[in-house]
């Protein structure tokens, strides 16, 4: 269990968020939308120690301001919106994601989950290629590798999808719902795209101006929320066991 009790986190004497509490449970994943500027990102950050928040995280009961930066490693697999091109490889690239594990050297085991992770992400053709040669789509997929490989509890995901032509964008959300319950891990994970969102969801937290304005199942999300959060209109509707979200032009 991931417990977040009041929440607050300001930049410059800016509040960015404000009293944000939430909890999620083994083997959920968790959409975290709203607009630009509304705390996403900073929220992630906060989850897993890169920022220091007013209030308090909870994992498994244990506060996270007792765990040292490597056990934080343990728990928390993050993937930022923008990684750092390095001169590495692809597969060295993943295997920092067992750098929390790793003594003086990696072992067997460490090299095994490398592998198995890049074969589950079908990128066995650009394992030996340098981070510094790929696209943006290719270089997402192998932050999403290293996070995976880390074997965390939780995967944080910034925005995982950015890009992602839109075959890849399914098969990634398809990956991370297979591994969040075959691992039995949980999942959190900024958006905006909406019926991504509500298609592979278990629960949704809404973000507006810092605070939490709407949080609970796909339920949650209806045509006020997001014309109150979005100053849009906009239908959502079932088509063929699916959820759409149809905004109007």
């Amino acid at each position: 269990m991931l417990e977040v009790e009041n929440i607050n986190y300001s930049y410059s004497n800016k509040d960015v968020l404000k009293e944000v509490s939430f909890s999620l449970g083994e083997g959920e994943i968790l959409f975290i939308i709203g607009p630009n500027g509304s705390g996403k990102t900073t929220l992630l950050k906060c989850l897993n120690g890169i920022l220091k928040p007013k209030g308090a995280v909870f994992v498994e009961k244990i506060d996270l301001r007792k765990l040292s930066q490597k056990e934080i490693a343990k728990k928390f697999g993050y993937v930022p919106q923008r990684g750092e091109i390095s001169f590495l490889t692809v597969f060295d690239a993943i295997l920092l994601g067992r750098r929390p594990y790793i003594g003086w050297e990696a072992s067997r085991r460490d090299i095994e989950i490398v592998e198995e992770t890049i074969r589950m992400l079908k990128i066995e053709h650009l394992a030996f290629r340098m981070l510094n040669e790929l696209s943006g789509g290719e270089l997402q997929l192998v932050l999403i590798a290293r996070a995976f490989a880390q074997e965390p509890k939780y995967l944080l995901l910034d925005e995982p999808t950015n890009n992602l032509d839109i075959r890849n964008q399914i098969e990634v959300m398809r990956i991370i719902k297979n591994v969040v319950k075959e691992k039995r891990i949980s999942a959190i994970i900024t958006m905006h795209d909406i019926n991504l969102a509500l298609n592979y969801a278990e629960k949704v937290l809404v973000l507006k101006d810092g605070k939490i304005f709407a949080f609970g199942g796909r339920e949650s999300i209806n045509e006020e929320v997001l014309s109150a959060v979005y100053g849009i209109r906009a239908e959502i509707v079932k088509y063929d066991g699916k959820i759409l979200f149809v905004p109007e032009l």
